[in-house]
């Protein structure tokens, strides 16, 4: 599996700057600064580009999910934001492997052999005996290690990328939920705890957003490529304290700051509208 940390190209959907004009001018500056190549995805339908884009297993192997999503079903204005990924790769040139699996992107956090996912991939594939749908996963992802949590109340995406990130193939950082409903806070330790893994809390504040579907104060969905992390700012008081924490975490890694307030406030950070891939 291609790590984030592996990754030295960007790609962004070419909505994003005709959507979020302020944002994406001040995102462009910190790639230049971050020395970040990138360029835009053509012909797509929205911004959350990690959705819908396939996931590199290796250099020149790319596996396609099927962009289907649960929380956009039967509704119609939501069913034309679905950008066709298959049209999209076969324009820039990139060869991929297709499955029958309903997975978007932002639901799969990962490092060299592990995964963690939310059971929401379940809800999206009722046709699948569960145990056939975890060891097709294991093989299209090619992991040794494959770890469901259970999805936030209240995030209708079901993603696991708002939720935990991987630092290195043994440890994690995870959202501080002290302030969420006891019984998701109980569920997600649990599980949490069953991987294994050495975690770290980070601080983690939705909850004074007006709606759900907002992601201000969700710090864990930073940008990670090869030798640079970007990480969302909110005008909060936990900004600081986040950025310190991971100077110290990621030593010897660039970190960067980005108000994402702009995309933020429709659902989704950074970790969602990027798609780093490892180039030749």
């Amino acid at each position: 599996m291609i790590t984030d940390s592996q990754t030295n190209f960007l790609y962004l959907a070419d909505t994003l700057p005709t959507k979020y004009p302020g944002f994406y001018m001040r995102f462009k500056s910190v790639l230049e600064q971050c020395e970040i190549d990138f360029a835009l995805l053509p012909s797509t339908k929205d911004v959350w580009a990690a959705d819908y884009m396939p996931i590199q297993t290796d250099l020149d192997r790319f596996v396609h999910f099927i962009y289907d999503p649960f929380y956009l079903k039967g509704i119609k204005k939501y069913q034309k934001t679905i950008s066709d990924a298959v049209a999209i790769c076969d324009e820039i040139g990139i060869e991929i492997q297709r499955t029958n699996i309903i997975l978007d992107g932002g639901n799969i956090s990962r490092c060299t052999n592990k995964v963690i996912m939310t059971d929401r991939v379940f809800i999206d594939n009722p046709t699948y005996e569960r145990n056939q749908l975890i060891r097709e996963l294991h093989e299209h992802l090619q992991v040794d290690k494959l770890y469901f949590i259970p999805e936030q109340p209240g995030d209708f995406t079901g993603h696991s990328d708002g939720m935990v990130r991987f630092v290195d193939d043994d440890t994690i950082l995870i959202n501080d939920y002290a302030k969420d409903k006891e019984w998701f806070r109980r569920s997600f330790e649990i599980a949490i705890h069953n991987t294994g893994l050495d975690c770290i809390k980070i601080p983690y504040n939705v909850y004074s957003n007006k709606r759900n579907d907002q992601a201000n104060g969700d710090y864990i969905n930073y940008l990670e490529m090869d030798g640079c992390i970007v990480v969302p700012t909110f005008g909060f008081k936990e900004d600081e304290e986040v950025v310190e924490q991971f100077e110290s975490i990621f030593s010897g890694k660039k970190i960067v700051t980005l108000d994402s307030n702009d995309i933020a406030n429709e659902g989704g950070v950074l970790n969602c509208i990027t798609w780093n891939i490892k180039a030749n």
